[in-house]
């Protein structure tokens, strides 16, 4: 804590309850008065534009009337304001404004008063563009080298650069490998964008690279369309800092030097034009703005680094040379000449306070008020002791409510897979219309080291799996002591599950000696179930509709090895191309290239690839681990099919659009239809949400029926 405190010279509090944060914040000579008196601008997320003058009489005087300019509802939350030449033919300042989904542009002009209430300021709409993305903040200069005028970058919450050429909207970029928006300025001496990606690290994109990328709103086109309208988007250098970035700025005080100010969560960062780290400062707080001044030092830099601390410390490079307190925690800093008075600190906080301070030396001592002094009663203070010793030793008794931590677990389950499938098959009501549903055998073993009460184990598989028996209830299990039981998994569901792994969790209660009613504890496996479950070679397709390509850093492996189970050993051809067949009755094909490191999986339906890709790289891990190898990985580099993925969504709910209107015609006609509303509830019965395959089977019986009717 500093001993100093920030010089309050003017303070307000803007409106009730509204937001701010670091781009609502601006100070410029807006309305061109030619004073060279900065005017303070401010917008809030409640749409609230306001513009201050202040003419404190005294310093650390409030707000007066007089000192707001213009105060203006704009129905949209403020992103950003800045102020620059943003109309054509004029070099005079222009306020523009962010919002959402808009850019505004106003000119602020001021008509002389000839009455007491003094000068009337309006703002006038040169121009807006409405923006076909979400913003979120926005730089501006003179890109690509133009004179007398600034152009505008706007930064999309999918990370899109949106640039207008003023009152024209000129093209739009997709940032390589965006996931996040980040802070974004512009530097002119290189004409160059700067922004730090989620990757944590600072990247620099030329204006000229930009201008002749492919364009954003060519995305749909076809890939021969793609390679003739533009090139790739290239990086022109990249520095990775480790961190994520509050704030980024670009100062060129001296037209010999220019500096790229990177503000991240513990440290700030000088670099150079070419993104070499020119210093850095390690910072022992959370900041939470900045900004670089100039230094009366040649061939340094000043920075004021607000932080969460309610502090404002002042660097001159990485030096700290004064600290003061401030009465919030700024969310932005500004630096400002108001009234003849140069080096005005303009901060303003989350919840609106503004204030504009300077920085002095008249310190702030705090006094402790005075204590009336007592005699000490040493009778009290002995029977205070031994009540707090007490306190201390029964809580020191209270530990052995939880019962002591082991070496060992107090109890252990274990699942055991059967190698084979049943003999004959334990699967019960299944909705499958195959052949045969096959079953496997699970046994699963308890065994307590110590005495359990009340054990109940639950066994859980993926619907549409099923198992002959989830829920078992035990006696008290003593020491040393171990329960077993033997159950079946099988397909219930005439649908393919989406994983084929299963849960074991056993409850019981471990009594102490001081809870000898026992507290509970829980002991949980996984085991996972063979594919042959739900699956059965089948003769392999040639052509698919959809189509997957694993690549791997090693030589293609023979299915004879990984695939055992499913391909006949006298088969030569089964060595580098397998089929299965789901029991729903869709069909996969999965391929090993012979002269590259690759497989293919492929299928006439998107949502049965899944699960033999997942099979297949399990598969590979165990082989390549038996193998001592530990650097085996695998790698998907082709598009990732969203198109497909969201049409089997729309159809999904498609299908359940459709089964409500249903319901409300059987519904409009219950006497009619009260055979089919039995078959229906029948069949509905005791369904969990299932797959789409599920649902379009039920579905389309119930078509037939009601169609029939």
């Amino acid at each position: 804590m500093s001993l100093f405190k920030a010089r309050d010279w003017w303070s307000t509090i803007l409106g009730e309850k509204e937001e701010f944060d670091q781009g609502c914040l601006c100070v410029a000579d807006v309305d061109n008065s030619g004073s060279g008196q900065d005017k303070i601008i401010v917008g809030s997320y409640m749409g609230y534009l306001r513009i201050f003058s202040p003419h404190p009489v005294k310093p650390g005087d409030g707000v007066q009337p007089e000192d707001l300019l213009l105060e203006v509802q704009l129905r949209e939350p403020i992103l950003q304001v800045e102020v620059g030449k943003f109309v054509s033919g004029t070099e005079g300042l222009h306020l523009a404004v962010l919002h959402c989904r808009k850019l505004c542009v106003y000119a602020v002009s001021g008509t002389l008063g000839n009455v007491e209430h003094g000068n009337q300021y309006q703002i006038k709409l040169m121009y807006e563009h409405n923006l076909q993305r979400t913003a979120c903040n926005m730089t501006y200069g003179p890109f690509g080298g133009v004179k007398g005028r600034d152009l505008i970058c706007i930064q999309s919450m999918d990370g899109m650069l949106m640039l207008f050429e003023q009152e024209s909207y000129a093209f739009g970029r997709f940032l390589p490998g965006f996931l996040l928006p980040g802070p974004l300025t512009y530097s002119s001496r290189t004409d160059s964008f700067i922004t730090v990606s989620s990757c944590r690290q600072v990247e620099s994109y030329k204006y000229q690279v930009l201008a002749f990328a492919t364009d954003a709103d060519e995305r749909q086109e076809t890939e021969q369309q793609k390679l003739s309208s533009g090139k790739r988007l290239a990086v022109d250098w990249v520095l990775n800092i480790g961190e994520q970035a509050l704030d980024i700025c670009v100062v060129s005080f001296n037209q010999a030097v220019s500096s790229v100010f990177v503000l991240g969560e513990r440290n700030f960062f000088c670099l150079k034009d070419n993104g070499q780290i020119r210093f850095m400062k390690k910072l022992d707080y959370s900041p939470s703005c900045f900004i670089p001044y100039c230094s009366v030092k040649e061939g340094t830099i000043n920075t004021l680094v607000g932080n969460h601390s309610k502090m404002l410390n002042v660097y001159q490079d990485v030096t700290l040379k004064w600290a003061s307190q401030l009465p919030h925690i700024p969310v932005s800093v500004k630096v400002a000449n108001l009234q003849g008075l140069k080096g005005v600190i303009v901060t303003l906080s989350d919840n609106g306070h503004l204030q504009c301070s300077y920085l002095g030396t008249d310190p702030s001592f705090f006094q402790a008020p005075r204590v009336d002094s007592r005699e000490i009663n040493y009778e009290e203070f002995d029977a205070e002791m031994k009540e707090l010793q007490k306190i201390i030793r029964e809580a020191t008794k209270t530990q052995d409510i939880l019962p002591k931590s082991e070496k060992h677990r107090d109890l252990i389950v274990t699942a055991e897979v059967s190698p084979d499938l049943d003999a004959e098959s334990q699967a019960i009501d299944s909705e499958v219309k195959a052949e045969a549903v096959p079953s496997v055998t699970v046994k699963i073993t308890i065994q307590s080291r110590v005495t359990a009460q009340k054990p109940n184990l639950a066994v859980c598989v993926q619907a549409p799996l099923a198992v002959t028996c989830d829920q078992f209830i035990f006696d008290d299990l003593e020491p040393d002591s171990s329960e077993t039981v033997v159950l079946s998994v099988y397909l219930k569901g005439n649908c393919s599950p989406s994983e084929l792994e299963g849960n074991c969790v056993v409850s019981y209660n471990t009594p102490t000696e001081l809870n000898p009613e026992g507290i509970l504890r829980v002991a949980q496996c996984n085991f996972r179930l063979p594919l042959r479950l739900i699956c059965f070679p089948a003769q392999p397709s040639k052509a698919a509709n959809h189509k997957l390509t694993i690549d791997t850093n090693k030589p293609s492996i023979s299915f004879l090895t990984i695939f055992p189970d499913f391909v006949d050993p006298s088969e030569d051809d089964q060595a580098n191309v397998l089929g299965f067949q789901f029991l729903t009755g869709s069909k996969i094909t999965l391929l090993a290239s012979k002269t590259s490191q690759r497989y293919r999986i492929q299928s006439d339906r998107l949502e049965d690839l899944w699960l033999i890709t997942k099979e297949l790289t399990l598969r590979l891990e165990e082989h390549f681990k038996k193998q001592n190898c530990k650097d085996f990985a695998c790698t998907f580099s082709g598009s990732i099919p969203l198109q497909e993925y969201f049409e089997l969504i729309d159809r999904h709910f498609e299908l359940r659009l459709n089964a409500e209107k249903f319901q409300e015609l059987l519904s409009e006609r219950a006497v009619q239809f009260r055979a089919i509303e039995r078959r229906l509830l029948t069949r509905f019965k005791d369904k969990t949400p299932a797959p789409l395959q599920h649902l379009d089977t039920l579905l389309e019986g119930t078509f037939r029926e009601v169609s029939a009717v």
